[in-house]
């Protein structure tokens, strides 16, 4: 009886706090795993891609002319390309070439504009003036959860007076009239759309996960599949150039859009786990994927991502909710109960995964949820009986009992705590320091916002480099950065250390190929270049934990930090030809295997220090 009466308290718990979305971004993020989980299958050859690159905006300009744009057009209608889709504004001309323009997109109605929508917080931006009123614009409004992360597809959106299709929906429905397919009404349900066989349920606010969700338009839940991989693409330049083969395009949908990163229209998707930068995928390639689903759903018999209803799912959830309370009844050891708990928690992600496989999700944290909170309740019960057996046995042996023993646990805590914080670490790692020459001078000629916004660019550019690189942003020193490359696991032997020491001088490397992109890059925005010196040494340090109550910060102490740090701001003149001057000492110079160009600089007293250290100028990897 009480494991009957907990099991349905827990499940109304979780029911209300389902029903307050407290617990969606689980559901959400285990359906992102799932998603993640699919067997890998390749890109849908049927959609290709043309795209901006930094280098092609560095050739032909931002934005791209009118002319430039009717170029592309031009080849890709000679090349056969079956439906073209056009993924940049244009509301207003780009001179030179509207006319050229215009003509482009009159000689062929296959092609298709993107416009947007708009709504709350954001205003309509209209397509070109040739095709407006036409049935070839189609809006790139997008529908984002919590975080920016895109799962659910639009097909159409409604103002109350006209019905707009997305641009992805147009590309697909074009491309589809050769095969006789057209959207028709489910026979069962009229009121759901079908393509080919497959019947598209529109999303609801609390299908799946959501709950109450934005269910504006005609949703559906996108698959993603085919990625990690990026569908095929030509660039701009090879287009104009003719460089590439017409077969790449012919009989394809073709969208048109931009690969460029200073043009920040890129998303995150259920792949980007880590939600880094470099896990967005480009608006064009995200529209691709639309477009491919839609072309499965009708000629591949892919059938959509559809949600139990509400009576299944809070069934299954109950199901799970009184089988925990037979786990933590019966499982009387601790081992029992934890192989029973993980056993059947196993099972609902194992149930989870096949019913996702075949198209279905249905909810995972709930009835997870529901398993381990009833198992741990029921069993904290019958602990409870269990240890009032035992203080009734205790009351009559109390004579035999020492009372020292709970004084004696809270007296072992320092074996665990040092001060409340970790305990301090001596390892050998490698420190980098940067620092941009000159910033002073180049602050004073900046706006406030503009150079902060210039500096973030920097910052963010040289984090990235670092990640790759396998190093540790201490921290950020107005424009120094401070790296740290062994830390916080201890190597373990030399070999480790020589890793980090040769992994600290590649990243200066590829710091300094970085810098040149960006000044290359500013120098279009008519910004500042930067200059950058590099110091880098190995050796032993102290790592922990410095601050108290609310403030502790984990940092690095010892003299190879103060030698790095005076290696960066050695001779400031020193090769100030080079965009990134990087000096090293002789701890990681013999460090170093043979696959580095590098010079002497000499023996030379660095400021703070009495003795003269050699110090050496890495030049380049060797070829």
């Amino acid at each position: 009886m009480v494991c009957f009466l907990v099991a349905n308290l827990v499940f109304i718990a979780l029911f209300g706090l389902r029903q307050g979305g407290y617990l969606q971004n689980l559901e959400l993020n285990a359906y992102d795993l799932a998603i993640r989980h699919q067997p890998m299958v390749p890109p849908d050859a049927r959609v290709v891609l043309v795209t901006e690159t930094e280098d092609d905006l560095q050739r032909w300009g931002f934005p791209l002319s009118d002319d430039t744009l009717a170029r592309i057009l031009e080849r890709l209608t000679a090349s056969g390309a079956r439906v073209i889709g056009v993924d940049k504004y244009r509301d207003n001309p780009v001179a030179p070439g509207q006319e050229r323009l215009e003509q482009a997109l009159k000689a062929n109605t296959g092609i298709f504009w993107v416009n947007r929508f708009g709504g709350v917080g954001m205003s309509a931006i209209l397509p070109p003036q040739v095709l407006r009123g036409t049935d070839r614009v189609g809006f790139n409004d997008l529908v984002t959860d919590p975080g920016g992360i895109v799962r659910r597809g639009l097909l159409f959106l409604d103002d109350g007076q006209t019905v707009s299709y997305s641009l992805p929906m147009l590309l697909a429905l074009r491309y589809l009239q050769n095969r006789g397919i057209t959207p028709l009404p489910d026979p069962v349900h009229p009121e759901h759309l079908r393509l080919g066989n497959t019947t598209l349920p529109p999303f609801e606010a609390n299908d799946g996960g959501y709950t109450g969700a934005d269910a504006a338009g005609y949703q559906f839940l996108l698959d993603f599949r085919g990625m990690p991989a990026h569908f095929p693409a030509a660039t701009v330049t090879e287009v104009l150039e003719g460089k590439t083969d017409p077969s790449f395009f012919r009989d394809k949908i073709v969208i048109v859009g931009t690969s460029a990163r200073s043009i920040n229209d890129y998303f995150y998707t259920p792949f980007s786990h880590g939600m880094g930068d470099n896990q967005r995928i480009y608006g064009v390639e995200l529209f691709a994927q639309v477009t491919s689903q839609l072309l499965r759903f009708a000629l591949d018999n892919t059938p959509a991502i559809r949600a139990p209803g509400q009576t299944a799912e809070h069934t299954w959830i109950w199901l799970w909710c009184l089988l925990g309370a037979a786990a933590g009844y019966f499982a009387r050891s601790l081992g029992m109960f934890l192989g029973a708990t993980v056993a059947g928690s196993l099972l609902i992600a194992t149930a989870y995964q096949l019913a996702f496989t075949r198209h279905w999700w249905i909810p995972v944290v709930p009835p997870t949820l529901g398993f381990l909170l009833t198992a741990m309740a029921i069993a904290a019960y019958v602990a409870s009986l269990e240890k009032r057996q035992r203080a009734m046995l205790m009351q009559i042996f109390s004579r035999h009992v020492s009372g020292d023993v709970a004084r004696t646990l809270w007296e072992q805590r320092d074996q665990f705590l040092q001060g409340n914080r970790p305990k301090p670490q001596q390892l050998t790692a490698t420190v980098l320091f940067s620092d941009i020459r000159g910033f002073t001078t180049i602050s004073e000629n900046l706006q406030p916002k503009e150079l902060m916004d210039w500096l973030n660019e920097y910052m963010e550019a040289m984090s990235a480099v670092v990640s790759q690189h396998q190093g540790v942003v201490n921290k950020y020193i107005g424009d120094a950065v401070m790296v740290l490359f062994g830390v916080p696991v201890a190597r373990q032997g030399p070999d480790e250390i020589a890793a980090d020491a040769r992994r600290a001088v590649d990243c200066a490397l590829a710091m300094e190929r970085e810098i040149e992109r960006l000044n290359r890059l500013w120098a279009t925005r008519g910004l500042p270049p930067v200059r950058v010196r590099i110091g880098i040494f190995t050796g032993p340090l102290v790592a922990g934990s410095l601050g108290g109550g609310d403030r502790l910060e984990y940092t690095v102490i010892g003299d190879t930090v103060n030698v790095a740090s005076r290696l960066e701001s050695y001779d400031k003149d020193f090769a100030a030809e080079r965009t990134c001057r990087i000096l090293t000492g002789e701890n990681t110079l013999h460090l170093l295997s043979d696959g580095y160009l590098t010079e002497t600089v000499g023996a030379v007293t660095l400021k703070g220090r009495n003795e003269k250290i050699p110090i050496h100028q890495v030049i380049s990897t060797r070829k």
